[in-house]
């Protein structure tokens, strides 16, 4: 098997962590880590970029614009895991179960931005709807989510482990989050969605809540039948499935740390036959299929290999 060179630019962080141990175990890699030091240091790090056939840009923002500009002066193929990129007209959005031919476009791709945590949840539930026309582009969509505190970096990951961070707690109440550009983006909406993000103390785990009366389906839809469109849409998906009732527990409760340690995501449909509402529900764990998951899932289709390999699927 060919062995290619990945580097990891910004292992030390919880997603390339993550990356590092899920690469770790595969054959034909060879993965390029910096030390401390040197990932301070601009020289080491553009060296490395240009050793590896691939980088993985596991940085802040500001940080990834900077690594980005490096990369095309190197003409290096890169996955991008920050937001900087996941609206640019230059990068390939890495959901391959978005499109037809996402695997093809990402397979081929100088430039991938790995999606957010949130906004995998939310596209997965809400593309199909406006591809199929049940639901209008212009729509405002309302959306209530969870998360586990490793999303938050690692001042939150501090806080809840040493017991100063609060039970529960919404955010994002500047109505500005950082991933509405993408979730409106890539689902194809006018506008962007109304977004109340939270996070709890868990470490791993998401639960994304849109919340639908029937009046907003440009046409006539039952629960079953929304069921029955996402097993079809996501058919062939091994990563993607539809949740079951008795996937909550005995309270009643779907818990949102369900898929922690997976890179898999389940969709649910809820519904209220008396009035009419419906709330759609993705679970899925913000470092799996939201975070690390994806990277790796996107690296193995730039590099022709199983586009699962490596990933967690139990």
């Amino acid at each position: 098997m060919t062995d290619y060179h990945i580097f990891i630019d910004g292992a030390a962080g919880t997603t390339g962590l993550q990356v590092q141990n899920r690469l770790e175990s595969l054959s034909g890699l060879s993965l390029i880590i910096l030390n401390e030091q040197d990932r301070k240091d601009e020289k080491k790090r553009f060296e490395a970029m240009a050793d590896a056939d691939v980088t993985v840009l596991c940085l802040p923002d500001d940080a990834a614009l900077t690594a980005t500009a490096m990369a095309r002066r190197l003409n290096a193929r890169i996955i991008d895991a920050s937001t900087a990129h996941r609206t640019a007209a230059d990068f390939s959005y890495g959901f391959p179960e978005l499109w037809p031919d996402g695997q093809e476009k990402i397979a081929n791709a100088q430039n991938v931005s790995n999606p957010g945590c949130y906004p995998t949840g939310f596209l997965a539930l809400v593309k199909p709807l406006i591809d199929k026309n049940l639901l209008s582009a212009d729509k405002c969509l309302h959306v209530s989510a969870v998360s586990g505190y490793t999303g938050g970096g690692k001042a939150m990951i501090a806080a809840y482990e040493a017991g100063t961070a609060p039970v529960f707690g919404t955010y994002g109440l500047t109505l500005s989050h950082k991933h509405l550009p993408e979730m409106q983006q890539h689902s194809g909406l006018h506008q962007p969605p109304l977004f109340l993000p939270s996070v709890g103390n868990f470490a791993q785990g998401m639960l994304v809540n849109i919340m639908l009366d029937k009046a907003q389906f440009e046409n006539s839809i039952t629960a079953t039948q929304l069921v029955e469109l996402y097993g079809e849409t996501y058919s062939a998906d091994r990563l993607i499935s539809v949740g079951k009732a008795d996937d909550l527990t005995a309270n009643g409760f779907l818990a949102a740390d369900g898929l922690a340690g997976t890179d898999r995501l389940e969709l649910f449909v809820f519904s209220d036959t008396q009035t009419d509402r419906i709330i759609l529900t993705a679970r899925l764990d913000n470092l799996g299929k939201g975070a690390s998951g994806a990277a790796v899932q996107n690296l193995n289709l730039m590099l022709g290999r199983d586009m699962l390999e490596g990933l967690n699927l139990s």
